[in-house]
């Protein structure tokens, strides 16, 4: 065992510093877009346009407890597990400028 204290720091403080880091700068902000992802999920609605980790694009018709419908195209509806929505924004959201509904 180093009798020297910088020895001490450096054998048990680096590691600790490190572990403190990676938690900060990774775990943490994992967590936290976790927890986003799932407080989105819990709250989905009908008519709310949907993103799926596929890339698909639709419109969701029926909320289930794990699953949804969602129509992506005009009478075609799959349904799809809750987890695979990526991304959700509410019917309300203003239409691109490029929409041919304008």
């Amino acid at each position: 065992m180093p009798s020297d204290p910088n020895a001490l720091i450096q054998a048990f403080g680096l590691p600790v510093i490190l572990i403190v880091f990676f938690y900060f700068m990774i775990l943490r902000p994992q967590q936290k877009r976790q927890k986003e992802h799932q407080a989105t999920i819990n709250n989905l609605k009908r008519g709310d346009n949907v993103v799926l980790s596929s890339g698909v694009l639709g419109k969701i018709v029926r909320v289930e407890e794990k699953e949804v419908g969602v129509e992506i195209a005009q009478g075609v509806t799959v349904k799809v597990r809750k987890g695979m929505i990526t991304e959700v924004t509410a019917k309300g959201d203003p239409a691109p400028a490029n929409d041919p509904k304008n």
